[in-house]
Parts: structure tokens; sequence; C-alpha cells
């Protein structure tokens, strides 16, 4: 760990009492709900830096990286993980993969297909390693992370393309990783929750295998307009509004239509016959009410749906398992919901 990681995380270690006195001396609450303390510190700091939009695409994934590693906590033991390459149709581009096993793998538990966050503009593979290994451990599943093209060098719809290329793949590769043939899973969070919802609403449109269960962490689902939730924690780092905004800018290409499903899966108007769906939301996050929102339609189109809100938290959580026990503790919670969905769909009904 670097000189700087191993001080902020000496800094995030010290009592709340501390830590809210460091972020200006008094608690943020808003909705009836108080900011993590050591989230309060981090949207402090990270309002001194500048926006993405003033870094640009390259500096901003540089900075991105620099800044998550400090805070990313390190993967879980008993899981092993290969990279890979997956085809993607032409002789000359294969889609980058990082392929995770766990020691004590249940063989009727599907693949599991993940992409990370990043507004479809910064992350990697890196991004949400520490988290992949949290949820191969404890689902006991393989999991496949997708280090999908980024905008603006690629714009929509490439990475959700190579997404989909990867979940159809997955679907082949039960027998090669021990797991059920015929079936994945899929799962991201932020833009890559957006891709999780439209995978799973393209291969139920077009006849095709449907993910076993959708996994959409404080998703982004509505580029249609912005809600309460943008006014009201749009302030709130590491997503802010700005760049919210910024993100959709760089990753749509001009003059797109932003209703289109592919898009805004929440503008999908027939969502009857959806896979069974997992919905989680930060408390303090600009993207809380589309995914809320879009929960609660899940569950009245008959979807088998399980929603919860980590209230304390803000956007991104998943990476900041290194510094905040409450983020920590979510990511747990997330993946144990998962193990309970597959356990509880693999009963016959």
């Amino acid at each position: 760990m670097s000189l700087r990681g191993t001080l902020i995380r000496a800094v995030l270690r010290l009592p709340e009492p501390w830590l809210v006195r460091l972020a200006g001396g008094a608690p943020i609450e808003r909705r009836g709900r108080r900011l993590d303390p050591v989230f309060q510190v981090l949207n402090t700091a990270l309002k001194r830096n500048p926006p993405y939009s003033a870094l640009g695409p390259a500096k901003a994934r540089e900075v991105s990286a620099s800044g998550l590693a400090a805070v990313t906590g390190p993967p879980d033991q008993g899981v092993a993980w290969d990279e890979e390459h997956v085809s993607a149709g032409q002789p000359s581009r294969n889609i980058p993969v990082r392929v995770y096993r766990p020691s004590d793998q249940d063989p009727s538990a599907p693949i599991i297909v993940y992409a990370h966050f990043g507004g479809g503009v910064i992350g990697d593979l890196e991004t949400s390693h520490a988290f992949c290994t949290r949820i191969a451990r404890i689902v006991r599943c393989p999991v496949v992370s997708v280090d999908y093209r980024l905008a603006p060098e690629h714009r929509w719809p490439a990475g959700l393309d190579d997404c989909t290329t990867v979940y159809t793949w997955a679907l082949g590769q039960g027998a090669r990783l021990g797991a059920p043939s015929g079936q994945a899973s899929i799962m991201g969070d932020s833009m890559g929750g957006n891709f999780a919802a439209v995978i799973a609403q393209d291969m139920d449109r077009e006849g095709l295998p449907t993910p076993y269960l959708q996994v959409l962490v404080y998703p982004a689902v509505d580029a249609t307009e912005q809600t309460a939730s943008y006014a009201e924690f749009g302030d709130i780092a590491p997503l802010t509004t700005e760049t919210m905004t910024w993100f959709f800018e760089t990753y749509l290409p001009e003059g797109v239509d932003v209703s289109d499903p592919r898009i805004s899966p929440a503008q999908e108007m027939v969502l009857e016959g959806l896979p069974p769906a997992i919905v989680v939301t930060a408390g303090f996050d600009p993207l809380l009410d589309e995914g809320d929102a879009y929960a609660r339609r899940l569950d009245a189109a008959g979807v088998e749906t399980e929603y919860l809100c980590f209230e304390s938290l803000a956007h991104g959580f998943t990476a900041f398992t290194g510094v905040c026990k409450a983020a920590d503790q979510a990511c747990t919670d997330i993946a144990d919901r998962v193990r309970e969905a597959y356990d509880s769909l693999a009963v016959p009904r």
C-alpha cells in the first residue's frame, strides 16, 4: 500500500466524533438519515479536488484508480482468479475478463457476470476486484468481471455490447467452471447496474436465455430526468450531479434518444416476465430515487424483487471496504442476499 493510502486509512480509523469534526463539525443529515462519518470526511476531501469534468477521461481514470486503491479493502481469502479473454466476434478484438472461483464452490450455483461502476467512462477490473472476491466467496459461485470498453473512445452501446457478449459466453462456460450449464446471473453497480438491467430486458425481449438472477447495485436506470434525490444528494461525493451529468455527456453519442430502454431501462413499459431481481441503493446518492422506483415497478409487474437501501452510505460504497466498516458490512449483506436468492430459486416451485 502507498504512503498516501496508509495515511488515509489511519485518519479514517479515528473515532466517529473526530471524523465529524474533521468534516465540518456537524453530521450531514437528510431525509431523517445521517451520512456515515467516513463518507462525510471523504466528501469533504474529494470536494477539494477538481471534478472529473475538468480533468478529462484519461486523467479522470488515473485519479479514480489511484483514489480507489487507497480505500478499497483486500480481496477475500479462499478465492482464486485468472485473467481471460472473450472473443467479441472480430479477429482483432477480445474482451478482457477476470474469472473468480472460490475454493469451496457450490456446483449448483450459476456463474455471475459482473459489470463495474464508472459512468461508462472510468473504471476497470480493479474497480470491483475486492467486491467480486466477496461475492464469489459467499455465494460460492464463479464470478466473471468484465473489462468493457469505455467512452468517449467507445460510446454507447459499446460497453453494453461487451457485457452482453460476456453474458452470452458465460452461458456456455458452466461445465468448464464447475457451474450449471446454460445459466448465468447478471450483476453490476451504477452504470454496471444499468447494463445488468438492460441485458435482463434484452434477453427477455429477444426470447433468449434470461439471467438466473439480476442484481442491480445503485443502478443508473433513467437518463431522461433528474429525480428529487439529485437535488437532495447531488452534492455528496463521490457521485455528484455534476459528475453524473458529465458521465452521460461523455458516454452517450450526440443526439441519441435517452428514452431508449437500452439507455434508460426504467423507460421500458413491459417488465412482466423479467428474472428475479435484487435492487440495492445508497441513502445519500443522486441515483437513490430512480433505483427505488425501478424496484417498485419490478415488484408491481410481478417480478420477484428484493429491495435493500443502505441508508448511511453514499454512491460507490462497494469500493470503500478498506476504510468504512458500514460499506464493508453492506458488501457482505449484498452477497448474503444473493446467496439466499440462489437457495430460494433452487427450491422447486
